[in-house]
C-alpha cells in the first residue's frame, strides 16, 4: 500500500488555518470570519467578526443591515451590529500593548475600506485573504498605493446570505 509523505503546511497554509479556528468564535452567522497577525513565523493576535463586548450578538438578536451605495453605483448590504475581525485584532494588539507593525495579516477575504485604512495605519506589510470581498477594490487600491502586498488564496468571491 502506497502512503503519500506527510507534507508540512506552507507558512501561510499554517496561519490560514488558525484563522480558520479563531472564526468558529464569530457571532454573526452572515460572514463568520476571522483574522490572524504575525510576525517573524510567530502569531501576534487574532480576532473574530462579532458586538462589542456587552453588546447583543447577531446570532442572539439578528442583523442590523444598512444599504452601501459605492462610487460605480452598486448597492450592498452590511451588518453594522459587529466590529470586523481585522478590526478586533487590531484593537487586541493596542490594548495589549502589542506592535503589529511589519507584520502579516490574514483574513477570510479582502478587507473592507475601514479596516483597510486601520492596516495601512496599523503598520501592516503583508496581507493574505483567502477569498475576494465583493466591494474589495477599493481597499485593493489603497494597498497598492500604500506598497502593501495583498495575496489571495483563492479568485472566488466571498458571497453572503440574504438575511434580515
Amino acid at each position: 500500500m502506497d502512503q503519500k509523505p506527510y507534507v508540512r503546511p506552507t507558512w501561510d497554509e499554517y496561519f490560514v488555518e488558525i484563522m480558520h479556528a479563531v472564526a468558529k468564535r464569530a457571532t454573526c452567522d452572515r460572514g463568520r470570519s476571522g483574522c490572524v497577525i504575525a510576525r517573524d513565523r510567530q502569531v501576534l493576535v487574532t480576532g473574530y467578526v462579532g458586538a462589542p463586548r456587552g453588546a447583543a450578538h447577531c446570532d442572539e438578536v439578528g442583523h442590523q443591515l444598512k444599504k452601501v451605495t459605492h462610487e460605480n453605483g452598486t448597492i450592498s448590504e452590511h451588518c453594522m451590529r459587529t466590529a470586523h475581525a481585522e478590526q478586533n485584532a487590531i484593537v487586541q494588539a493596542a490594548k495589549l500593548g502589542i506592535s503589529i507593525d511589519k507584520g502579516t495579516l490574514y483574513c477570510s477575504m479582502t478587507p473592507c475600506s475601514t479596516c483597510a485604512k486601520m492596516i495601512v495605519n496599523a503598520g501592516i506589510v503583508r496581507i493574505v485573504c483567502e477569498k475576494k470581498y465583493h466591494a474589495g477594490a477599493e481597499s485593493e487600491r489603497l494597498f497598492r498605493d500604500a506598497g502593501i502586498e495583498l495575496a489571495y488564496l483563492s479568485d472566488e468571491t466571498m458571497t453572503y446570505p440574504s438575511k434580515e
